[in-house]
């Protein structure tokens, strides 16, 4: 068995990859299932999980919510393409978009559009609401394109991990 004092920070053993595995799929796993099936106690996986957090390995544990079933069902990916890349502004407009709820995620990105959203609502009707506060009323942005979701095939924020 490996000693986690021995270890660098942000390294993993086949422990605490089976350990992350598990939690990715249902962080709710009591310490003692997690043990049995990693074969260790329930008291070093506690340890392993409290030095993942600590490292920032384990951001946040989140339950994850079905829009659908609770009046949000429009998903919409918007690529947003800004006029200046210049750092305040950037930040600015970085800003908002972290401070808007409906945004999901928020992706700054090198390619052929600056931005990348995922957001959530309830209709067409508020996203377009949503694109005069976030687009129209910024100076700096100078398209966006709407991309309507249709069908979620896959939505996971699970991070492949090393067998």
């Amino acid at each position: 068995m490996s000693n986690l004092k021995d270890r660098q920070p942000g390294e993993l053993d086949q422990f605490d990859l089976a350990i992350l595995a598990i939690l990715q799929r249902d962080n709710t796993t009591p310490l003692r299932v997690i043990g049995e099936k990693v074969h260790l106690s329930a008291p070093a996986v506690q340890r392993r999980i409290k030095r993942l957090e600590q490292e920032g390995i384990i951001e946040a544990n989140v339950c994850v919510v079905n829009g659908n079933k609770i009046g949000l069902p429009v998903t919409i990916i918007t690529t947003v393409d800004m006029e200046s890349e210049r750092i305040d502004i950037l930040n600015n407009t970085k800003n908002s978009f972290t401070a808007t709820k409906e945004v999901q995620q928020c992706y700054y990105v090198a390619g052929e559009c600056d931005f990348i959203l995922v957001l959530t609502v309830a209709t067409i009707a508020d996203y377009e609401f949503l694109t005069r506060k976030l687009f129209f009323d910024n100076s700096n942005i100078k398209r966006f394109r709407t991309f309507v979701v249709m069908e979620s095939v896959k939505a996971s924020l699970a991070v492949p991990l090393a067998s």
